[in-house]
Order: C-alpha cells, then structure tokens, then sequence
C-alpha cells in the first residue's frame, strides 16, 4: 500500500511538471514575453543637413616676403606683432656684393662704348677710302683689285661697328640687372598691414627666392580671416559657393561664428598616399562674417557648412531607421492593423522593393502592439534626425529604441512591449 501510495504522489509531481511546461510554452505562444521598446510619433520639423570638416584660421589677405636675393640681413625694420604701412621698410641685404657688381657692369659698359666708337671711326674712314678709290676708277686711274679690296674693308668695319652696338646693348642690360639686383636689397612692405610671422633675425642670411622659398616674414590683414578647412571627397560636390557656415575655434570656446563659402579647391589634397589612412580632400575657404580681434592666424577650427535645409518635413531620429534583407522580412508574420496578433493571409504581407545592394530601408511602426517594418524612402538629415519622403504618415508611433532591438532583433509582426511617456501604444 505504501508503494502504490508513493508512486501515486511522484505521478502527481510529473504531471505538475508537464502542467507548468504547457503554462510556459502557451504564455510564450501567446505573446507574453515580448519585446520591450520605445516609440516616438513622426511629426514634421525643421532639418538642417550639415557637412563637418576641420581646419585652420587664416588671414584672408596675406603677403609672404622673401627676398629675391642671396644676402646677410643687416636690418630689421619690425618685429612680429607690428603694424605697417604700404611702402615702410622692412628688411635691409647686404649690399656690398651688389654694389661692387653694379661698379663692374658699368665699367664694362663704358669699355664696350669705347670700342664702339673706335670702331664707328674705324667705319667712316673705310668708307672713305672706299669713295676715293671708286672716283679713281671712273677715271681708269685704278685697278679692279684695289677697289675689291676697299669695298670688303668698308664690309668688314660694318660687321665689326653692330658687333660693337651688340655688346653696348648685352653691358646696358648687366648694367640694368645688377642695379636691380642692388635696388632689391631693400624690402618695403607692399601692403599695409600686421607682420603676422617673421621667421629670420639679423645676421641670418636670406637665401633668396628664385629657386626655393625663403620667407622672412608675412605680413597679413587680419581684419578679415577666413577658415581653410578640409572637406571629404564623398561631401565635395554636395557643397556649393556662399552655401552659409557656423564655425567653432578650440581657442575660444563656447562661441559659435558664421561663414560663407568663398571659394572651392578644383584640385584634390591626397594624404598617406598608397597607405590605409589615405584621404583624398578638397580644401575649401569660408569667409568669417564676424569681426573677432581675438583671431589669430593658426587656430584650430571646426566647421559644420549647411548644404540643405528643408522648413517643415516629416523626419524620424536617425536611429530609426534601419536595413533589412527581403528575406529578413519574410520571417514575421505581417500584422493587420486592428488585429492584436496572429498570422494571416500572406497576401496581405507588404511588398519589399529592395536597393542595388539587396536591402531595404525600414522603420518599424507600431500596430496593434506588433512591430511592422515599412519600407521608407529617406532624404536629407541632421545630426539627430532625417527626412522620411514616403513610407509614413504624420502620427505614427515610430520605434526609437533600443538600439539593438532596431537593428538585430525586430521582424515583422515582432510582439512588444512599449514603455516610454510618449504616446501611447494604438
């Protein structure tokens, strides 16, 4: 009697068992764990789309000084920070070298002027010879010999006087040349303006500009700055002249300033060529509208230019919207608005256009507490938000959050659960 007893209690205990097991198995098929997520209601708003790049602060108008000339500076008219005008002296050569090449080109146009005139001389007294031979020859007093010789002098002093002329002009040219030469020892400012940099002192030697730059100095309006900054290649031709710019510097913090788009590079920069981290970039200059004094050339600056903007749009937050494959979306079952849950007819399942790629662009939409992917079609966006073209209505509660369930978890006619204090589950 006592083991029929216990056996009778350990039936009891397994069919418990297999009671709780069914309890579990019909809660899940009944939807009682469910995805938990956040929604939002898509509403139209202002969006503004941006393009980021970085750069620095330059003068708008800068003039780098350098010396055309190979010299020892011997005098520095300014220091870094100065105020000058157009035409102040700012660097002084050695002139020495100059001066004794500009004495030599001379005396060496005054030698090949003596030679022209001798040869001139030279000239006249051949042609003369040459007319007192030819009027003994009308008179028979003179041989055919005679006169032959006579005329090639005469041709031979023509040649030697334009070759003397030649080297008159080659000395003038020296002449002029090394006057320059000595005149470019002096340095005048040719703008007014702030030595903004100056990169050489006295004693230093400048090593002129013919086949190097050498700058000693620049000399900079700092009245007007603009931003150079580097755009991405993929953002270049979305950004278009006097497109309009905000612009934050390291250096001064928590001000905000504003640009224009000036001017756009044709050529591209490319760095770490032929490495992983290779960028090709196009340098892009933004006129600062603000009058800031306490710009300074060199300061970092980071640039948000707007390409787009769009007044009132209807726009999800950019989490939102996510990818899926056509046969990803196979695998729910398409809800039916007004339906709590359950499959249904597959003929009711949207239809799924996918991209080039073999992807579509969803946001789930909530449905009679199910999650539906719509496929949407998307436009401009901003930092936080983007622009929905078709694919929602104004109103519809959007999936927001969390982030893995958007992007792994959801299906169509996934089961959840809502928890926000937005609105509330239709």
């Amino acid at each position: 009697m006592a083991l029929s007893k216990k056996k009778s209690i350990m039936g009891l205990s397994v069919a418990a068992v297999i009671i709780i097991a069914i309890v579990v198995i019909s809660a899940k098929k009944n939807g009682n764990h469910r995805t938990t997520v956040q929604t939002e209601a898509a509403g139209k708003k202002s969006i503004v789309e941006t393009v980021t790049a970085n750069g620095k602060i330059e003068p708008r108008t800068k003039v780098k000084i350098s010396a055309d000339v190979a010299a020892k500076i011997i005098h520095l008219g300014v220091k870094e920070g100065d105020w000058v005008e157009k035409g102040d002296l700012l660097v002084r050569l050695d002139q020495e070298r100059y001066i004794a090449s500009l004495e030599q080109s001379e005396a060496n146009l005054r030698s090949v002027k003596a030679n022209a005139n001798l040869a001139h001389e030279n000239l006249l007294k051949a042609q003369k010879d040459f007319e007192r031979i030819q009027q003994l020859m009308d008179q028979n007093l003179e041989s055919q010999a005679t006169f032959d010789q006579v005329f090639s002098a005469v041709q031979i002093e023509k040649a030697r006087y334009q070759s003397t002329l030649e080297l008159v002009d080659q000395a003038q040219a020296a002449v002029k040349q090394a006057r320059d030469n000595l005149s470019k020892t002096t340095i005048y400012s040719p703008m007014a303006g702030t030595i903004s940099t100056l990169n050489k002192e006295v004693g230093e030697i400048a090593l002129g500009s013919q086949f190097q730059e050498d700058v000693i100095m620049i000399v900079s309006n700092l009245s007007q700055m603009e931003a150079l900054v580097n755009v991405d290649e993929n953002d270049i031709v979305n950004v278009s002249l006097n497109d309009s710019a905000t612009i934050e510097i390291d250096a001064l913090p928590d001000r905000v300033f504003h640009g224009m788009v000036r001017e756009i590079a044709s050529s591209a920069r490319i760095s770490g060529l032929g490495s992983t981290e290779q960028k090709t970039e196009f340098e892009v200059k933004l006129s600062i509208i603000d009058a800031v004094e306490e710009l300074r050339p060199g300061m970092t600056a980071s640039t948000d230019i707007i390409i787009e903007t769009r007044d009132s749009t209807l726009c999800v937050p950019l989490q939102c919207v996510t990818v899926r494959t056509p046969e990803q979306l196979k695998k729910g079952s398409p809800a039916v608005k007004g339906k709590e849950e359950g499959p249904v007819d597959s003929t009711a399942a949207p239809r799924y256009i996918p991209d080039k790629d073999g992807f579509v662009p969803v946001v789930f939409v909530i449905e009679g507490g199910l999650a539906q992917a719509m496929q949407v079609k998307t436009g401009i966006q901003s930092d936080t938000h983007i622009e929905i073209i078709s694919g929602l209505s104004e109103g519809d509660d959007v999936v927001t959050g969390n982030y893995r369930a958007i992007s792994q978890i959801l299906e169509n006619a996934t089961p959840v659960i809502v928890k926000n204090n937005g609105p509330k589950n239709r």
